[in-house]
Parts: C-alpha cells; structure tokens; sequence
C-alpha cells in the first residue's frame, strides 16, 4: 500500500502549470493592446494635421449612418479579398494582388480610426480638443483588443468606418 501511494504522489505531484508552447496569452493580448492602442494614435494624428475637414466630415457620414456604411464595408471587404484572391492564383495577378491588399489595408486602417473618432466624438466634444478626443479614440481600441468580444467589436467599428471612406 505505501507503494501505491509513493507511486500516486509521484505521478500526481503538484507542479508548475503545464504549457506545451511556452506562450503566455496576456503578454499578446497585452501587446496587442498596446499596438492597436499607438497605432490608432498615429493615424488619427496624421488624419487630423493632413486632413482635418475630410476626417471631420467622414466622422459625420459614418455617426448619421452607421448602418450602411457597416454593411457597405463588409461587402465591399468580401469583394476586394475576393479579388485578391483571385489574382493570386494568377501568376501574373500576384503584385497586383499585393498591391491591392495593401491598399485595402491602409483604408481599413484609416476607416477604423474614423470610426473610433466618431465615437470618441460622442464622450468628448471634438470641436474643443482633438488630442482628447484622439486618446479616448485610441484607449477604446486598445481596450477593446483586451476582451474577447471586443475583436467582434472592432471588426464592425472598423468595417463601418471602412465603408465611410470607400464611399467617400
């Protein structure tokens, strides 16, 4: 019997936590945040010196009609990947290819702040302070990375202001 337990206690000790990778999920959620975070304070940034009246008058399309520009982004993200895709199956569609996602991705970048400014816009009058309204836009992201339904969140937060800047 003493056996048994000796063989139990040893199979069965208390250790450290077993993790097989080695990663720890908070230090990418974290490092998420912080990235998601800076990047949104940098883009607004150069949106409010280069263009301050366009960013101003997307915030106003994207908080009168939230709806369809979320819906006008969405299809308008399907059909481009789709593109996308499709020219990489081309050989010679595959620069194009690069080239279009990464267009599609700086407007998806640039539409995501313009959403989060519009509804930084809601807790801090814009009209007062950009750099107020630029640090709520830009924590509200950030946080939102934190969580897990943020990403959800965030995806129509920025297909939304996505859709605003295609339509232009």
């Amino acid at each position: 019997m003493d056996t048994l337990a000796v063989l139990s206690s040893t199979i069965l000790q208390a250790g450290g936590r077993f993790d097989p990778v080695g990663v720890d999920p908070t230090v990418g959620l974290g490092g998420g945040a912080v990235g998601t975070f800076l990047s949104t304070l940098i883009v607004g940034a150069v949106l409010l010196v280069l263009a301050p009246d366009w960013t101003r008058s997307r915030m106003r399309d994207v908080a009168r009609n939230p709806i369809g520009s979320f819906a006008y982004g969405v299809v308008a993200l399907l059909v481009v990947m789709f593109a996308v895709v499709v020219l990489f199956l081309t050989v010679l569609g595959i620069p194009l290819a690069l080239l279009l996602g990464f267009v599609l991705y700086l407007a998806w970048v640039v539409g995501a702040v313009v959403g989060y400014l519009a509804i930084a816009d809601r807790f801090v009058d814009v009209d007062d302070d950009w750099v107020v309204a630029l640090v709520v836009a830009a924590a509200l992201n950030g946080v939102l990375t934190l969580t897990g339904i943020g990403a959800l969140v965030s995806f129509c937060i920025g297909a939304a202001g996505f859709g605003t800047v295609l339509r232009g």
